[in-house]
């Protein structure tokens, strides 16, 4: 817990005064109660109706003049809630230590009055200002049917929920500056795909961190603790959070998923499962990048591949790529275009993605050989400790065309882009390491693991298979100019209700995979393709 203040509230009076334009407000306030011979609920008649605009202004600024003032009972009967609000008023001084407050309003619109918020706060030998703006709404109470302010926590702050209050105090542990791999600052607001990210890791390892000292800073508390800090009178000295990240390759992610809208891209090292670069576009708090849990098309063949492979079908095994297709008489399926290839070969039913191929090789699984791949190469099955919530990937296998559905990653199969990279980087080493972005022992929970290495002919004809569709196949256009040991698979799922399928990539080159998905994108080599491709040509 923070020290230096509890969190509570007391009654109390304010120092501070807001000049002449408050003073007046003030007056008018004065006025509204009949101290001043304004008028009074003698003098006017009843009002039913929304307040007019001159009673939002009067009321506003009597209000926020009373706030200033310190008188805090005044300002108090000024609202819906009257004491409520004087003992949130009196604790905005003795909890968030704030000696004096200016108070200026702006220009109403309709009911809502706008106001800048000065204010002076002192604690522990350190003084600061701290602006911001808020805003108060009035409205005319239902029983005395005078113009009241609707008193909320976020009166006092924007960022006050109900239950929730304002302290200053000295901070629990010190900022945390987090930092790539290399040591470089990592900045949200040049890297905004981390701006959800970068609270959750200071969040869950600030504590734990050697170093640094704590500052004083002015934070939102509530009946969970402490929250987010939103003014900082002494910053101490931060401690550094180490990521696997790599700040040039961020940039470049970031870049990248600015082609399309609705796309998302990760990269890790291949050899470890070190995350190297994330983005989504928009950069949202869910970070999809990490969190979505869709269908990945296509893509998902690599591990339909591998179980292929392991019951004996072999890359020049004749599969015919008829029209269409179905299995055991169930759901027909077609190819993208409805495009066919009589003398297909298994490896060209997975360079030109196939989907019939695919399910005419049905026969040779059973209903727990995909899932049972997935879990035994992939890692999939297990709770993945990424250091910071992220989807641990979903292969529920089934029988009848749910079993079919999957074999082309559709069904019930739910993927990140994350999940994806990770695939890819099991096919690139022949070995599955759990993405994360943080050391393991920061981590400080058990990685999943996966219960054996690629059989190592499984291993080289996977790989043979996905260079051949990085350079003649769905891939290679998107991969043109990707060079080293390299290897890749397109994905389209479709889904019910959209115009355009999800488009989705894999690929990796040396030592880093990617993978990236592009909502509604259409094909994925030309949606999610190049921005996986733009990912892996700035890898070094």
């Amino acid at each position: 817990m923070r020290r230096g203040v509890k969190v509570g509230i007391i009654s109390t009076v304010f120092a501070g005064m807001v000049g002449a334009a408050s003073y007046g407000a003030y007056n008018v306030y004065q006025g509204l109660n009949g101290d001043g011979g304004g008028f009074t609920a003698q003098a006017a008649p009843v009002e039913t109706g929304p307040p007019s605009a001159a009673e939002v202004e009067k009321t506003a600024n009597a209000f926020l003049a009373a706030w200033a003032k310190g008188d805090t009972t005044a300002a108090g009967s000024l609202t819906n809630d009257a004491a409520t609000a004087r003992d949130a008023l009196a604790a905005y001084r003795t909890e968030a230590h704030v000696t004096r407050v200016k108070l200026t309003p702006g220009t109403p619109a309709d009911r809502v009055v706008p106001f800048n918020v000065v204010a002076t706060l002192s604690y522990g030998g350190k003084t600061s200002t701290w602006k911001y703006g808020s805003s108060l709404t009035v409205f005319r109470g239902a029983t005395t049917h005078k113009p009241l302010v609707d008193w909320q926590p976020s009166v006092m702050h924007p960022k006050l929920t109900p239950g929730q209050s304002l302290v200053t105090g000295e901070a629990a542990s010190p900022q945390v500056i987090v930092v790539d791999r290399s040591g470089k600052t990592l900045n949200a607001a040049q890297l905004p795909s981390l701006a959800s990210v970068l609270p959750q890791l200071r969040e869950r390892y600030g504590s734990r961190l050697s170093g640094g000292k704590p500052g004083i800073e002015t934070y939102v508390s509530g009946p969970d603790g402490p929250g987010q800090t939103l003014h900082t009178l002494s910053a101490g000295t931060p401690a550094k959070l180490h990521t696997t990240l790599d700040a040039a390759l961020q940039a470049t992610a970031e870049k990248a998923v600015k082609r399309k809208p609705q796309s998302s891209v990760a990269a890790v090292k291949a050899s470890t499962g070190e995350i190297l670069a994330f983005a989504n576009n928009p950069a949202t708090d869910n970070n999809n990048a990490f969190n979505a849990q869709v269908a990945p098309g296509s893509t998902f063949k690599v591990i339909t591949a591998t179980a292929l492979l392991e019951k004996g079908v072999s890359p020049g095994t004749p599969a015919p790529c008829p029209a269409t297709a179905n299995y055991n008489n169930g759901k027909m399926f077609h190819n993208v275009e409805s495009s066919s290839d009589p003398s297909a070969t298994f490896r060209r039913d997975f360079a030109i993605s196939c989907n019939t191929g695919f399910i005419k090789l049905a026969g040779n699984l059973s209903e727990s050989s995909v899932p049972g791949v997935a879990q035994r190469y992939y890692g999939f099955g297990q709770t993945w400790n990424v250091g910071v919530p992220a989807w641990d990937g979903r292969v529920p296998g089934g029988s009848g065309d749910e079993m079919t559905e999957e074999m082309i990653g559709q069904g019930q199969i739910q993927m990140s882009p994350l999940n994806m990279a990770a695939v890819a980087a099991t096919a690139d080493t022949g070995t599955f390491h759990q993405p994360r972005l943080v050391s393991k022992s920061l981590i400080g929970e058990p990685l999943a693991k996966a219960g054996s290495s690629l059989p190592s002919g499984v291993r080289s004809s996977l790989k043979s298979m996905m260079r051949l569709t990085a350079s003649s196949g769905t891939a290679a256009g998107a991969m043109s100019g990707v060079y080293g040991d390299v290897g890749a698979k397109t994905g389209s799922a479709e889904v019910g209700g959209q115009e355009k399928p999800n488009g989705w990539f894999l690929a990796y080159r040396n030592d880093v995979a990617a993978a990236g998905m592009v909502l509604e994108g259409g094909h994925g080599g030309d949606s999610a393709g190049p921005i996986v491709a733009s990912v892996l040509k700035a890898s070094s």
